[in-house]
């Protein structure tokens, strides 16, 4: 068991989000980092650096919209962080990935320190059937009727779609499994880890689900935020904010609810990537051993069986 964290100035819990753009219109991002931002949280917002090439998978917006990147630069100025969602919201070969991460760097100043795969790309880093090892990864095809299978080539060095090499050059941090329980430790206690059986991602961390407003709801209790702050656990939630949060012109009620309960409590609410660092500074890198990784993927495979989500 890795030791516990003592969180910064005394803090009794840390939070973050990384929000995938998918779905996400101007309006309901306009209205959710304000209310971020007013509560005093500083969040990831992932990003797609370029506009759709080729028929996109999404409507989301992307940076290529007018004004969007201006928009973003002001949550960086802000203290957000901004994080990679792949190149565009489509699969890209790896000279499009490569000119993704190299518009992202001639946006922002820096390239992403954190991403996460969008769910649509065949360009994906160890996704779909890759995420499991052995008998895990047997029984995931089986359960997803093999739809999952051999799908996703980021990571294979002789395909056109390879940009692994890429990655690892320039983004330190991947999301992969997401998990009900709010706290992260609770699901992975040694997060982030380097996987040495997936060498092109320099360290993976695990993720609370809150993919729409129904699953952040049934992660984020109230029972489950006082856990959060009891255990002196770390919570980095999997959002779409572009998935219901925002309706009818107005965010949803219970939203507002559950980040104010949240922002009265004495916890650390810094971006993703900046916790993660903070976590590697007092614990050192961890490598996943077999046994881990086995029971991480168990966990995750449990999960999956009985809520159906990433």
């Amino acid at each position: 068991m890795k030791p516990a964290v003592v969180w910064p100035d005394g803090r009794r819990f840390a939070f973050s989000i990384f929000d995938d753009p998918d779905s996400q219109t101007w309006e309901a991002g306009q209205a959710v980092y304000a209310l971020l931002q007013d509560l005093g949280f500083r969040t990831t917002k992932g990003v797609w650096p370029l506009g759709p090439i080729r028929e996109p998978s999404d409507h989301g917006l992307t940076c290529a919209a007018p004004g969007y990147a201006d928009w973003i630069r002001k949550l960086i100025e802000a203290g957000f962080e901004i994080g990679y969602h792949c190149a565009t919201s489509h699969t890209c070969s790896r000279e499009e990935s490569l000119q993704g991460l190299e518009r992202f760097h001639e946006l922002f100043g820096e390239y992403p320190k954190t991403a996460a795969n969008h769910y649509f790309c065949s360009e994906n880093l160890y996704w779909g059937d890759q995420r499991l090892s052995g008998s895990r990864e047997a029984i995931y095809n089986a359960l997803t009727r093999y739809k999952e299978k051999d799908r996703y080539f980021g990571c294979q060095a002789s395909h056109p779609l390879f940009w692994g090499d890429l990655a690892r050059e320039r983004i330190t941090y991947m999301r992969n499994f997401a998990f009900s329980d709010a706290n992260c430790f609770k699901s992975c206690p040694f997060l982030p880890y380097h996987d040495p059986a997936r060498p092109f991602v320099n360290f993976w961390y695990s993720a609370a689900e809150g993919s729409s407003f129904a699953n952040f709801r049934r992660t984020l209790t109230d029972a489950a935020i006082d856990r959060l702050e009891q255990e002196a656990g770390l919570c980095l939630m999997y959002v779409h904010f572009g998935h219901r949060f925002y309706e009818n012109g107005r965010l949803q009620p219970e939203f507002r609810r559950i980040m104010e309960a949240i922002a009265r409590r004495n916890g650390w609410f810094a971006p993703v990537g900046t916790i993660l660092d903070y976590i590697r500074a007092q614990r050192g890198d961890h490598r996943i051993s077999d046994a881990e990784r086995a029971g991480l993927e168990w966990r995750w495979l449990r999960h999956k069986i009985r809520f159906g989500t990433a």
